[in-house]
């Protein structure tokens, strides 16, 4: 007889498997900065799904200043396939820069 294991999420993530994720999978200072309303973890809503922005920049040294840059400034471009050419807010001065970092890591380690 096979035994059922269960796995919490957390370690599902950490071997890189997905789960059903949402806004209340989100870090707290993420819904509180209101990314919730234009990002979830697994699926695209206006802006991309944090999981594929994770994947695209996985093992890229340069990924993290770049994210955090975008979050500060805003922008536009990066992902229009998807957008459809909808622009990223700027969040600084609004977000402290240690928030946004905290927020960028987050993203970057959804994927491993």
């Amino acid at each position: 007889m096979k035994k059922l294991v269960l796995l919490p999420a957390a370690a599902l993530l950490a071997m890189g498997i997905s789960t059903a994720s949402n806004a209340t999978d989100m870090p707290p200072i993420a819904k509180k900065s209101g990314c919730t309303a234009c990002h979830a973890i697994d699926k695209k809503v206006v802006g991309p799904g944090w999981a594929a922005v994770s994947t695209r920049y996985k093992g890229d040294a340069g990924a993290k200043a770049a994210l955090v840059a975008k979050v500060k400034k805003g922008g536009k471009g990066n992902w229009t396939e998807v957008t459809k050419g909808v622009p990223m807010p700027p969040y600084s001065p609004r977000v402290s820069d240690a928030n946004i970092e905290e927020l960028v890591t987050f993203i970057l380690g959804i994927s491993g």
